[in-house]
């Protein structure tokens, strides 16, 4: 059996004008060739489709059923162009965006946010993973980019693009009443609290930032506990296991029990930035990474050193 779209359209005509005179008129034809592609299209569906008389035509019970199917199904043909275009120039399809934990009390939000509401017919499949997982994954092609920390290594630049997006320093997070006031704190304040810290092995680079500090004030930290996610971090913090160094939008996770507190004199920039794989021709990725770049403004004079030329502003 085969039904192409003609015989639809001049099925809907029929049904609609209830007479094969003036649907012959509406579709610019005459009605002998229309009376034969009805009675082809009711052979190949085995069905009358009308029930005809000298004065009138309408619709039998199968005819019902069809007409809206068959209407449903031309307006989705229609539509098939305008959804093509879309699609080529990244206002429809599929992103698949993973982030780290920290993204997402900074430029998560306000990124998915405007790339909504400029395109709304992109869906978005998010998934929340440790940088050393998203690297793996986007080797494999499991997802088109991912909001991370760097750095990435020679073998890994080979195939991935990478971009700065944000660059925020580190805070101490500390049990409430641990230390008094409300102002900056030095570190050595901090040393005798237990150190929770993320696991080298899986951003080696924020690992070793914040161990650097601690040697710059000559401390020789205790570390407690190892967690991988900010909110587990801040978590045992509250519990009284002892303080942590987190980027500074790690400040807008609310839990009661800690203090978040800004460091005494030169301070570590933590960057986020985007990485993705070089061959990866989605232009809905190419959306993203547009509005990205359109979002960046220069960094301050204080971070020029430390931060490249493109970061993106963590306001809606």
């Amino acid at each position: 059996m085969q039904i192409d779209l003609r015989q639809l359209r001049y099925f809907i005509a029929v049904a609609e004008e209830k007479h094969f005179g003036r649907a012959a008129v509406r579709l610019h034809m005459t009605q002998p060739p229309l009376s034969q592609t009805i009675q082809a299209l009711e052979d190949a569906l085995g069905t009358l489709l009308f029930t005809r008389t000298k004065r009138s035509v309408s619709l039998t019970a199968a005819g019902e059923a069809l007409l809206p199917e068959a209407q449903r199904l031309l307006l989705q043909t229609a539509a098939l162009p305008d959804l093509v275009r879309r699609a080529a120039g990244g206002a429809a399809g599929v992103l698949s965006l993973a982030f780290i934990s920290s993204a997402d009390y900074s430029i998560l939000p306000p990124l998915l946010q405007q790339f909504r509401a400029r395109y709304p017919q992109v869906r978005i499949e998010l998934r929340e993973a440790t940088s050393d997982v998203q690297l793996d994954q986007l080797g494999e092609g499991k997802i088109d980019a991912g909001l991370l920390l760097p750095p990435l290594s020679d073998k890994i630049k080979r195939t991935l693009d990478y971009l700065p997006v944000l660059s925020e320093p580190l805070i101490a997070v500390v049990p409430t009443g641990a230390l008094p006031g409300t102002g900056p704190i030095a570190l050595r304040q901090l040393a005798d609290l237990p150190l929770i810290i993320f696991p080298r092995r899986i951003a080696p680079g924020f690992h070793d930032t914040i161990m650097s500090c601690f040697r710059d004030a000559d401390v020789v930290p205790d570390i407690g506990q190892e967690a991988i996610q900010m909110q587990t971090i801040v978590g045992l913090v509250s519990a009284g296991m002892g303080m942590a160094l987190v980027p500074q939008s790690v400040s807008n996770l609310r839990r009661p029990g800690v203090d978040y507190r800004s460091l005494r004199g030169a301070t570590p920039l933590i960057e986020t930035g985007l990485a993705w794989r070089r061959d990866n021709p989605s232009p809905v990725l190419r959306a993203f990474l547009d509005l990205i770049r359109e979002q960046a403004i220069p960094p301050s004079p204080a971070e020029q050193a430390a931060t490249p030329p493109d970061v993106l502003s963590d306001s809606p």
